[in-house]
C-alpha cells in the first residue's frame, strides 16, 4: 500500500501546510488549531514525596501536586510551551474531570471536552527520598460508553476546518475498541490533516493498518510490533523502513531511552546520541519528545531540525522531577549540545 503524499514530502524534509482559516463552531473554539491531539483515557497525575516506603505503616507524605495528564494532553502542553498553537479533545467526568479541564485551560490550551458518566482517573507517583526511587501507580481508566467514545471522534469530525496536525497518544479505557486511534485517523485523513500517533499494543497495530504520517514508538513497543529482538541500529532502522515500504507510516521516530533515538524516513536515517544529564524522573520524556517535535513541524521546520528538539524536549523531561513535562529553560540549554548524525544507507 502506497500513501498518497498531499501536504507532506518526507524525502525532500519539507512539510507544507494551508493556512487555519477563522471559524466558529460547535465545539466552541474560535478558530482551527494547528495541531489537535486526542486523548481517550485522560487523567491527573499526582506526585508527592515521602521519606521512606514500607508496607503497613503510615507515610507521611508532602503536599500533592496535580497536572494534567494523559497521551495527546501532554503533547499539548509541550506543543503550546514551544508556541504551537494547540486544542485538546478528551472526555471527562465528574469533579475530576472539571479539575482536569481547568489544569489542561490554566496552560492557555484550548479544551475541546464531552462528557464521561464516569468519574475522571487519576495517577500517583511517590518519591521515595532515601532511595531517590519513584512508585508509579497507573490506574485503567473507567469503561466509556459507546455513546461517549464516538463523542470525542464527531468533535475530530465536526472541525470546519483542517489543522496541520492531528496527534492520537496514549492508552485506550475499557470499553473503547482498539481501533478507536484508527477511526480518529480516518477523520483526520478525512480533514486534510497529517496524522501523528503514539500508542502501542493492539491500537497501534490497528491504527498501522490506517497508514498515518509519523509514529512514535518506544523500542519496547517496536519489539512486541515486530514480534522478535532489534538489539543494533542496524536491525531498528530495517524494522522502521519495512513499516514505511508497506504503506503503514511515512516516518518512524524511534525513542531509545538511555542510548538515545532513531528518526527514519523512506530515505533517510538519523541517530542521536544520548545526552550527559542526570535523570531525575523519566515520567513524561516521551510525551515531551513528540510534543517538541509536533511543534517545531507546525511551525514548518525540517524533518531534522524537529528531530533536534524533540531530543532536546525528551532530555529536558528526565531533568524534571516527579509528573513534571520538560521545561523550556532547559529545552533551550540543551539544543545546542544535541548530537544527530546521518546514517548512510550503506550502514543499513
Amino acid at each position: 500500500m502506497r500513501l498518497k503524499n498531499t501536504y507532506l514530502m518526507i524525502d525532500n524534509i519539507f512539510f507544507a501546510a494551508a493556512s487555519i482559516e477563522s471559524a466558529v463552531n460547535e465545539n466552541g473554539c474560535a478558530h482551527v488549531p494547528d495541531i489537535v491531539t486526542i486523548t481517550i483515557n485522560p487523567a491527573i497525575d499526582i506526585f508527592v514525596n515521602v521519606g521512606h516506603v514500607e508496607p503497613t505503616r503510615k507515610m507521611r507524605c508532602s503536599a500533592p501536586k496535580r497536572d494534567p495528564g494523559g497521551g495527546g494532553i501532554n503533547v499539548a502542553r509541550v506543543a503550546h510551551r514551544f508556541g504551537g498553537d494547540v486544542a485538546a479533545i478528551y472526555p471527562i467526568g465528574g469533579a475530576i474531570g472539571k479539575l482536569l479541564e481547568r489544569l489542561v485551560e490554566r496552560e492557555g490550551i484550548t479544551s475541546i471536552v464531552t462528557p464521561s458518566h464516569v468519574e475522571t482517573r487519576e495517577n500517583f507517583t511517590a518519591y521515595e527520598k532515601t532511595s531517590g526511587e519513584q512508585y508509579r501507580f497507573v490506574l485503567p481508566g473507567s469503561t466509556l460508553h459507546r455513546a461517549e467514545w464516538e463523542a470525542c471522534l464527531d468533535k475530530l469530525a465536526s472541525l470546519p476546518s483542517r489543522p496541520k496536525f492531528v496527534v492520537v497518544s496514549g492508552s485506550v479505557p475499557p470499553g473503547v475498541p482498539a481501533a478507536f486511534f484508527a477511526r480518529a485517523v480516518q477523520h483526520a485523513k478525512q480533514l486534510g490533516a497529517e496524522t501523528v500517533v503514539d500508542t502501542s499494543g493492539a491500537a497501534l497495530k490497528a491504527v498501522l493498518e490506517e497508514g498515518v504520517t509519523l509514529i512514535k514508538p518506544n523500542l519496547v513497543e517496536l519489539v512486541d510490533f515486530v514480534g522478535h529482538p532489534l538489539d543494533s541500529d542496524q536491525d531498528r532502522v530495517a524494522a522502521c523502513r519495512k513499516l514505511i515500504a508497506s504503506g503503514r507510516a511515512r516516518a518512524v521516530a524511534l525513542t531509545l531511552g538511555e542510548q538515545g533515538a532513531l528518526l527514519v524516513t523512506a530515505k533517510k536515517a538519523w541517530r542521536a546520541l544520548p545526552l550527559e544529564i542526570e535523570v531525575v524522573s523519566t515520567v513524561g520524556a516521551g510525551d515531551s519528545f513528540l510534543g517538541g517535535m509536533v511543534a517545531a513541524l507546525a511551525a514548518g521546520k525540517p524533518m531534522e531540525e524537529a528531530f533536534r528538539m524533540a531530543v532536546a524536549a525528551g532530555s529536558a523531561a528526565v531533568m524534571s522531577p516527579g509528573t513534571e513535562l520538560c521545561r523550556e529553560a532547559d529545552v533551550k540549554r540543551l539544543l545546542p549540545q544535541v548530537k544527530i548524525d546521518e546514517i548512510t544507507l550503506a550502514a543499513v
